[in-house]
């Protein structure tokens, strides 16, 4: 409660922009103790949300709004590696880094996941879950074999593909409004030797249009060529503010090979870099992407906040983005009075095994989509900088069914506008249907939840 040691500690955001107050936090150790919870807020009228890691970008973790019940899964811990069928039992309070760094250490085991240590494993790995490995491995999201759920009534069941299938397709996707994940059952795979890690940070794109969009057309281009791109290969742009423009990414190959298959189609045309090629064991490639230290973060007291406000972007496969757009894009961005970043990863492309599912497999959205963006800023005019980043896009290309990513939220949609970038018409319909009959009372709540 609010005179309990530890309460502001426990309910700061992690995106200090939104700050909610939660009627109470409850701290489970065992899974009776995140039933109970839960059939105490279904009694009582509380809306109910889990936090594992913390790091929504909408602070759903503290519920989205004030006066909710947030259920903190920080004491679920379990990283236990079965080494006979590389299945991983994890706790829906583990962080990521905590993750790779057990199953590497019980196992040499590997997983795709995100590269931030600190992000909790339920939002990322029920929303999606991109990494560099993702077009080899798939999301993090696919490598979930079953779960242990807390369904609103306060039963537990174990949901698979066998058992609870529609519980099991619905978490993939959209967790948050079904159910508390404490346990997750993935399916880990052998890491690979070592990862041909690359960066190459590109000299005077922003100097004029023509080389910022000549740049991405080019990028464009061998990411859909399949004499170059295959599954063995991922890689994503960043840019900001201060003019930088840094191509980087993974091939799972030898250095030897991507010098001479990938890397000069990759740069052909290109403005001057200054490159980096490395091979690095698997373990190393983690740190290297995590921008990190370390990849263990403290099981107590993680402590890790900004203030920020992000919005993604997700590109069709059939359209990518035009030079109109690019076009665009390079006007608008000129136009920054604020700090910002994009980042613009590949997700498609041949051989993506990102795109080999569809939505049948999961309540997952984005499984034709050729780039995400994720246009992230900081300051006072960050919503409307932001927020024009997004539009530039979208207008400049009408003929486009642009979507979002789950996982960069943007608590300034509507509930409405949310349903549809996120999930689409028919996974969301479906998605409702089942709400009505395992939530009837929306227990599981926040701003944009399935049946708001």
């Amino acid at each position: 409660m609010t005179s309990s040691a530890g309460w502001a500690d426990l309910i700061e955001p992690y995106n200090t922009r939104l700050p909610f107050t939660p009627a109470v936090v409850v701290l489970p150790i065992t899974n009776q103790h995140v039933q109970d919870a839960v059939v105490c807020a279904a009694q009582t009228g509380l809306k109910v949300q889990a936090k594992s890691g913390g790091h929504s970008y909408a602070s759903t973790g503290l519920g989205g709004k004030n006066g909710a019940m947030s259920i903190h899964l920080e004491s679920l811990q379990t990283i236990q590696l079965d080494k006979a069928s590389g299945i991983a039992t994890v706790g829906g309070g583990v962080r990521l880094g905590n993750l790779a760094d057990g199953i590497w250490n019980q196992g040499q085991a590997s997983l795709s996941h995100g590269t931030c240590p600190g992000v909790g494993v339920g939002g990322h790995l029920t929303h999606g879950g991109y990494s560099h490995t993702s077009r080899n491995y798939g999301l993090a999201m696919d490598q979930i074999v079953a779960a242990d759920v807390v369904l609103a009534n306060g039963t537990l069941i174990k949901a698979s593909s066998s058992a609870y299938p529609d519980i099991f397709w619905a978490i993939r996707g959209a967790a948050d409004s079904f159910g508390i994940v404490t346990t997750f059952y993935l399916q880990t795979r052998p890491a690979p030797a070592s990862v041909t890690y690359f960066q190459f940070d590109l000299n005077g794109v922003f100097d004029s249009k023509a080389i910022f969009t000549n740049t991405f057309m080019h990028l464009q281009d061998v990411a859909k060529n399949a004499s170059v791109v295959n599954n063995k290969v991922s890689f994503g742009m960043y840019l900001d503010n201060y003019g930088t423009y840094s191509l980087s990414g993974a091939y799972f190959g030898s250095v030897a090979d991507f010098n001479s298959k990938v890397k000069p189609e990759l740069l052909r045309s290109l403005p001057s870099s200054t490159p980096t090629v490395q091979s690095l064991s698997w373990y190393d490639f983690l740190i290297k992407t995590s921008g990190s230290p370390s990849l263990k973060v403290p099981l107590t007291g993680y402590d890790e906040h900004d203030n920020f406000f992000a919005k993604s972007v997700t590109v069709p496969e059939k359209d990518g983005l035009t030079a109109t757009t690019m076009n665009a894009l390079y006007d608008y961005l000129k136009t920054a009075t604020v700090e910002y970043f994009v980042i613009i990863n590949l997700y498609g492309g041949p051989g993506s095994a990102i795109n080999t599912k569809d939505t049948n497999f999961a309540a997952y959205n984005d499984r034709d989509s050729l780039w995400v963006l994720q246009n992230y800023g900081y300051g006072a005019e960050t919503v409307n900088f932001i927020n024009g980043i997004n539009s530039a896009i979208i207008k400049a290309q009408p003929q486009t069914t642009f979507g979002a990513y789950l996982n960069y939220v943007d608590p300034t949609y509507d509930a409405a506008t949310a349903h549809k970038v996120y999930y689409g018409d028919a996974v969301y319909a479906r998605l409702a249907a089942l709400k009505k009959v395992v939530d009837p009372q929306s227990v599981f709540w926040h701003p944009q939840a399935i049946g708001v």
